[in-house]
């Protein structure tokens, strides 16, 4: 007979809802996993992460052959197959995903490829009308793609992330709207394989969670690029007529209209919590239908339990891993510690890309907090030069009197592989003399770091 009472159940067969069910699995014989989508893998892998990073860095392979005169190369030509981009990335995604489905389906968990709503706080129904009970819950539901109330754009066909992530021809000419990370990773890769963008933020600057000082250097590259970019903008409305796209908005005191036969809308995503019957269970959501957790994951029913893009407060991968991880060890009685968000790392995969670990520059100044800080530029620093990567600078932030490495920003090429370098520091507790220790090996993108910390240290 089908067991239909557990001792831990997830909702969502993602990151972390396996990370989730993996930890529980540790201390629970019997553990279930819901997971009623069309393909198992979760959006990390299947329509997030691992798939826009290997088309990015297709993108950046192109974007280097069609600037090989600057590095003394003669390279006739170089464009981009669509098709062949296409299956490679299908490729790729394929080892993981049946990786990830090997593990979801291995005799450790019980599998039900259904979705599922509360309808008590410990009682569950299948969408063919089984229930099934546990002690404890874990909703990993994630996120989907959020249509702002801007006119016209709830009705027009608008592409989604989902879209351009299964390409499989280059669009002539594409409007993207937002400025976030997600909007500007897709269309730094969709100009460098050949289209033409347009692209309509409505803050000051892109990339609003990163500082302003970064999110310029990103700017500069992507005008230098030919993204047509204005920031500071308000949506008016969008239509969609025959093969056209059309975007009014205000920008510098002028209107301005906009058009073109495809329209990216990456404004944005939200919770993906309505249907789950959260209601029935007691478990509260906020206004923008986040999940309420404190700071063990506990939802307002404190034996079920939320994590990732549905919860928040950061909608990173490993975040939701540490989360589900933290979630399952508290609920099964095991010790443990609740994250640390000053410690926060994330990488933005623009081309430069932007590494930040920490506590930013505003963070610091909002806490109050009596801090040194120092930079260095990529434009005079060796190795960059000789790459033709010099966009951008390192910057670290560490405490005045002890020299404690609090914080650190880096926008350059690989700033994601970088910044792993402070990650260690703040994580570890550094100072800035303990990390002039180490031999920064010249000449490497690494040792910039040295630049900075030197010049912590001498103003202490």
């Amino acid at each position: 007979m089908m067991r239909t009472d557990f001792d831990y159940i997830v909702i969502g067969g993602g990151s972390g809802g396996y990370a989730a069910a993996r930890t529980a699995r540790e201390s629970w014989d019997h553990v279930a996993i819901i997971d009623g989508s069309e393909n198992l893998g979760g959006l990390c892998i299947l329509r997030g992460c691992m798939p826009s990073k290997t088309l990015i860095y297709s993108a950046e392979v192109l974007h280097l052959a069609k600037k090989g005169a600057d590095f003394g190369l003669d390279i006739p030509q170089a464009a981009a197959d669509m098709a062949k981009l296409h299956q490679r990335k299908i490729d790729v995604i394929r080892e993981f995903a049946e990786y990830r489905e090997g593990q979801l389906k291995s005799d450790r968990f019980t599998l039900f490829r259904k979705r599922a709503k509360f309808v008590d706080g410990h009682t569950i129904e299948l969408d063919d009308g089984t229930r099934l009970t546990a002690k404890h819950f874990m909703i990993a539901t994630g996120s989907t793609v959020s249509v702002p109330p801007i006119q016209g754009l709830k009705q027009a066909p608008f592409w989604t992330s989902d879209d351009i992530l299964d390409l499989d021809f280059i669009p002539q000419k594409i409007i993207v709207l937002g400025g976030g990370i997600v909007a500007c990773e897709l269309a730094q890769f969709l100009r460098r394989i050949g289209s033409e963008v347009i692209q309509i933020q409505r803050s000051p600057h892109i990339l609003k969670e990163t500082s302003a000082q970064a999110a310029a250097c990103v700017e500069a590259a992507f005008r230098g690029e030919g993204i047509q970019l204005y920031t500071d903008t308000a949506l008016q409305n969008v239509s969609h007529e025959g093969q056209q796209f059309t975007v009014a908005f205000q920008h510098a005191g002028e209107s301005i209209t906009v058009e073109a036969p495809y329209l990216l809308n990456a404004l944005g995503r939200e919770a993906a919590s309505k249907g789950l019957g959260l209601e029935a269970a007691g478990v509260e959501t906020r206004r923008n239908g986040k999940i309420r957790c404190n700071e063990l994951q506990q939802t307002s029913a404190p034996h079920i339990y939320a994590s990732g893009d549905v919860a928040g407060p950061h909608e990173i991968v490993h975040i939701a891993i540490l989360q589900a991880e933290l979630a399952a060890k508290h609920a099964s009685g095991r010790p443990t510690e609740p994250i640390d968000y000053d410690q926060l790392l994330g990488v933005v995969f623009t081309d430069p890309q932007i590494g930040s670990v920490g506590l930013s520059e505003a963070q610091l100044k909002e806490r109050g907090i009596d801090y040194l800080s120092a930079d260095y530029p990529f434009d005079d620093h060796g190795k960059s030069i000789l790459m033709e990567a010099k966009h951008g600078y390192v910057k670290v932030f560490a405490e005045r009197t002890t020299g404690t490495v609090i914080g650190a920003e880096c926008v350059s090429k690989d700033a994601g592989e970088l910044i792993h370098a402070m990650a260690v520091a703040v994580t570890l507790k550094a100072s800035v003399r303990d990390l002039l220790k180490v031999h920064w090996y010249h000449p490497t993108l690494s040792e910039i770091w040295s630049y900075p910390l030197e010049d912590i240290a001498d103003e202490m």
